[in-house]
């Protein structure tokens, strides 16, 4: 990676979060929401009750704005502010922490003046959970547990991604994640025709996914929580939980809240026993907040790993390329 390509990578993350923490999702035409539709009309055009078919759906939908992300990319390499504004864009795009922030705090909102009812509406805006029957408890933990999980696949993996590969990185990593959500769940029509998504995206979150728990466990304090419990739960408990990334952010974030998530959770028609994670009560709306301020800590941490990343990478390759042309300048002199 060339420097001046380096910087500009680094400075379209820092710009897309900013984008992202002062204007949160754009309110019309949202570029994940048009990729969700284009999604949807390939498969319906591909679907077959096999691996095979949702394979070829998986690279066709994720391929797309790879090259896509790649040709700019390429089209941009001579032209840093170029690129920087179009990483920004799509750094902007791709990240959710400003809405997942929001989220958190409403539903507390709702739960402390005992809105049970709005607070079941609110839900779906974090998971796709059955609310109907759920008390403040359990509306409480499912928040708890959509903002530790969502840390991680709405804030933390796409800049970790767009870090490592710049702007193919970051569409390549939302398209995936967006499929998965589409998909990878269990169902009768996805049991074989969304494996490949949802391995797919289990493979991309792997660091990301365990990045949140450790930065999630190290930011403890800003909400209030306890480092070396929230360390102690993490490694007792995060390889519990049936997803091999999930269990990472949502048992750092039980033990630096010091509740206890997991239980049965019900989605509109299957139901799930998860493993509890963590000890003490059952969250509380006093935990959201809470929450929120610990998942916007590791956002931040997450971003300055991202910017220096690429110029760590940038400046080490700018030196590795000075040395090699300062050593063939040396054998050229002394063979003449």
């Amino acid at each position: 990676m060339r420097l001046a390509g380096a910087v500009a990578n680094a400075g379209g993350l820092v710009a897309g979060y900013a984008l992202d923490a002062l204007l949160g999702d754009p309110r019309r035409g949202h570029p994940v929401a048009g990729f969700g539709r284009a999604a949807a009309t390939l498969e319906r055009r591909l679907y077959r009750p096999d691996r095979l078919s949702g394979a070829a759906f998986t690279a066709l939908s994720v391929g797309a704005p790879v090259l896509v992300g790649a040709a700019a990319a390429y089209a941009t390499r001579h032209r840093p502010i170029a690129r920087a504004a179009l990483v920004a864009a799509g750094t902007w795009a791709v990240l959710g922490g400003r809405s997942l922030r929001h989220e958190a705090r409403a539903m507390g909102s709702e739960l402390r003046a005992g809105d049970v009812p709005a607070a079941r509406q609110r839900l779906g805006n974090l998971c796709g959970r059955d609310p109907s029957t759920l008390d403040e408890p359990e509306l409480a933990r499912a928040t708890v547990e959509s903002v530790a999980e969502n840390t991680s696949d709405a804030v933390v993996a796409p800049l970790v991604w767009g870090a490592v590969a710049g702007l193919p990185g970051l569409l390549g990593y939302r398209a995936a994640n967006t499929l998965d959500a589409m998909v990878g769940h269990r169902s009768a029509r996805y049991a074989r025709f969304g494996t490949p998504a949802a391995r797919l995206d289990d493979l991309l979150n792997l660091v990301p996914a365990r990045l949140t728990g450790l930065l999630t466990v190290a930011l403890a304090p800003v909400g209030h929580g306890d480092r070396q419990q929230a360390w102690r739960v993490w490694q007792r408990d995060r390889a519990d939980h049936p997803s091999p990334n999930a269990g990472q952010c949502e048992a750092a974030m039980a033990g630096a809240l010091g509740v206890r998530l997991g239980g049965r959770n019900v989605y509109f028609g299957r139901s799930e026993a998860r493993p509890f994670l963590g000890d003490g009560p059952r969250p509380e709306a006093r935990h959201l907040p809470r929450a929120a301020r610990i998942s916007g800590a590791v956002g931040l941490a997450a971003l300055g790993l991202a910017a220096a990343y690429p110029l760590t990478v940038g400046r080490l390759t700018a030196a590795v390329a000075r040395r090699a042309v300062g050593a063939r300048a040396g054998r050229a002199g002394h063979r003449g």
